[in-house]
């Protein structure tokens, strides 16, 4: 299994920044939670073990977030030390489609997003985590709607 800084890192390098591409922490956090949930309603397993919690400002996982915070909104550059070889083919295609349908749009607009789906609305209610279960629930409908 990846950690969260193993799919950010892969998030990062996606980025062109020649194309005015930049990535955020903001919006790096968004694309994780993206990719958690579809990993988690694709193959009914965690794409990346660290919990995912609901924040002011959306979906964070902690322990990503704290190795960015220090480029605040600005664009966070991309790995030199990233390693393709980790990736399988299924998450490779996986990140590739959560980058290529949500990178294309802003850290706010992605928020804006997310401030109505269920997991992220239930967990600012109740305790916080949003949990594997609820991602996995809200990812699956989507994935059935978007079949229709």
């Amino acid at each position: 299994m990846l950690n969260c800084h193993d799919v950010a890192k892969y998030f990062l390098a996606q980025t062109d920044e020649d194309a005015g591409d930049l990535m955020s922490n903001l919006k790096l956090q968004k694309l994780l939670y993206y990719a958690q949930g579809f990993h988690l309603a694709l193959y009914d397993q965690p794409l990346f073990s660290e919990s995912i919690e609901a924040w002011t400002h959306g979906p964070v996982v902690p322990e990503a977030y704290h190795i960015y915070k220090d480029y605040g909104s600005n664009a966070i550059p991309i790995p030199e030390d990233i390693d393709f070889s980790k990736y399988d083919q299924q998450t490779r295609e996986l990140l590739d489609e959560v980058y290529s349908v949500y990178g294309q749009f802003s850290a706010w607009k992605l928020l804006s997003l997310i401030h109505e789906e269920e997991p992220w609305k239930d967990a600012r209610q109740d305790n916080i985590i949003i949990s594997h279960q609820a991602l996995k629930k809200h990812f699956k409908t989507q994935l059935v709607n978007a079949n229709e």
